[in-house]
């Protein structure tokens, strides 16, 4: 009986044992959750960035995918301004013949319609880069106006330089409203959360230069040579009498069958040389 409970006590552990145990194996879990939250930060922080980047990305398609649709008439510039305001509030806009699978779309009857890239604030003090469009012969409807397309979100800056034939160089105001910029230079800068920079994604920043494809059309091309005998009149060619006849398309013509005002917007001739990518139907 005295042999067994020595070796029963030669057997048992100590509270130092114990206790040396508890603390070795709470470092060792602590361990554990340290490198799985660390994984789990590096996994949001990379999940954060690749959104930001395709965010991005969809943002500056979408306005390069506009541009190469973009229209400009002389003789309707007042429909047809090219507009571009950098700083605080960044603006830029114009009017595009959109095709049939552009952004909210099926909204509108015409795939005619003019596009407003603005910055404005959003949620959790961020700004936002939104769309708004709105046929050219129509007002923006409430819907619209209060419920923009949101193309990006947390952006650091948004800015548009158009490239200027004249001084060789690029530039942050456009004034020639009788012509559209050759290039458009757009910068566009994404941050991470505010809130919690430790996981939020790193700030990207990517600026794309785009060949615009599109010349504004002259005032001549779209209602016909003034004394010249036109360029619609009659089948196309005017009355041959030196005025132009009574071609509708022509602003000074008297024309009882013509369906369109003196001075109100008039359809492209179908005479007009064709200008690539676009076909200029404008009013």
């Amino acid at each position: 009986m005295m042999n067994w409970k020595k070796h029963s006590k030669r057997r048992a552990f100590t509270l130092i044992e114990i206790m040396l145990a508890i603390t070795i194996f709470s470092l060792v879990l602590a361990a554990i959750y340290s490198t799985w939250s660390l994984i789990l930060r590096a996994s949001k922080v990379g999940e954060e960035a690749a959104a930001q980047v395709q965010r991005q990305r969809i943002a500056l398609r979408t306005i390069e995918d506009s541009f190469m649709c973009i229209q400009s008439f002389q003789s309707s510039i007042q429909y047809y301004t090219f507009i571009v305001q950098n700083g605080d509030a960044p603006v830029l806009s114009f009017v595009a013949r959109l095709p049939d699978n552009f952004l909210r779309n099926g909204r509108f009857d015409s795939n005619l319609r003019r596009l407003t890239f603005t910055v404005e604030a959003g949620p959790d003090s961020e700004n936002d880069l939104v769309l708004r469009q709105n046929p050219i012969l129509m007002d923006m409807d409430q819907d619209e106006q209060n419920f923009p397309l949101v193309l990006a979100r947390n952006v650091k800056s948004f800015a548009v330089e158009c490239w200027d034939t004249n001084a060789l160089d690029w530039t942050d105001e456009w004034d020639d409203t009788n012509s559209i910029p050759p290039m458009v230079r757009v910068s566009l800068a994404l941050g991470g959360k505010k809130n919690d920079s430790n996981s939020g994604a790193p700030e990207l920043d990517i600026t794309r230069v785009i060949a615009i494809p599109s010349t504004m059309v002259p005032s001549v091309l779209q209602t016909g040579v003034p004394g010249g005998g036109g360029v619609g009149g009659v089948g196309g060619r005017g009355t041959g009498n030196g005025r132009g006849g009574n071609n509708q398309n022509n602003p000074n013509s008297s024309n009882p069958n013509s369906p369109f005002p003196p001075n109100g917007p008039r359809p492209f001739s179908p005479y007009t040389p064709t200008f690539p990518h676009n076909s200029f139907n404008g009013p």
